[in-house]
């Protein structure tokens, strides 16, 4: 989500409904890492991409019918030697993309976390992403080190995913959880996507040489 950030932001504190469609998971050679992010407008401006051209006419198609009844959508894409000429990936890998509407009425925390970002204090934004009940899928929370903010569907599953996205805040890397439909670990039915924001590593370059200089462009 990172790289379509400020667009977001400023649709988003002008009150517009917009989609996100979002890579929560891949296998072998995915063209994009989980995080990645592609954001659609209601006037179908389209900022970032999910797989670098693959799928991106598909998941605009998801993302607009997301913006109309607000249901969001898990795609899986993949390729095989039957289906080589429908939508998929080239490279043969497989990403699920999660396609979901935003706006300031259904995500009153973005603006935390947008501020979280800009300050470079770590976060983690949690969303689950499947669940038998559709009143459940697209539930967000978000979690600091030392807070967070948002409610799950029960107390048991909001627990459980808050601990473990402090997990992976910690480890600094973002990443599909499992759970039981109310948050059982080593249970079955719900995922949940955690999309960890830690500030930008800082590298230091030691050396008054023609290398330190080339590296510090760099």
């Amino acid at each position: 989500m990172r790289e379509v950030l400020d667009e977001l932001d400023r649709r988003w504190r002008a009150g517009e409904t917009v989609a996100l469609g979002t890579v929560v998971s891949t296998f072998r050679s995915a063209p994009r890492g989980p995080g990645t992010s592609m954001l659609v407008a209601q006037d179908g401006t389209v900022t970032g991409s999910v797989s670098g051209g693959c799928v991106e006419g598909d998941v605009y198609e998801l993302a607009r019918a997301v913006i109309e009844d607000g249901a969001p959508v898990l795609q899986r894409y993949g390729v095989s030697d039957d289906d080589a000429f429908s939508v998929g990936l080239t490279c043969g890998g497989i990403i699920d993309v999660f396609v979901e509407r935003i706006d300031p009425q259904g995500f009153p925390q973005f603006g935390a976390l947008v501020d979280s970002v800009r300050d470079g204090e770590p976060v983690a934004l949690a969303t689950v992403t499947e669940h038998p009940d559709p009143v459940v899928r697209g539930r967000r929370v978000l979690v600091w080190r030392d807070r967070d903010e948002g409610r799950l569907a029960s107390a048991r599953m909001h627990d459980a995913v808050v601990d473990d996205a402090r997990g992976l805040l910690e480890a600094g890397r973002s990443g599909t959880l499992h759970y039981g439909t109310d948050g059982q670990r080593r249970g079955e039915g719900m995922s949940v996507f955690v999309n960890v924001f830690q500030p930008p590593p800082r590298m230091i370059v030691f050396g008054a040489i023609d290398f330190a200089s080339a590296m510090a462009r760099l």
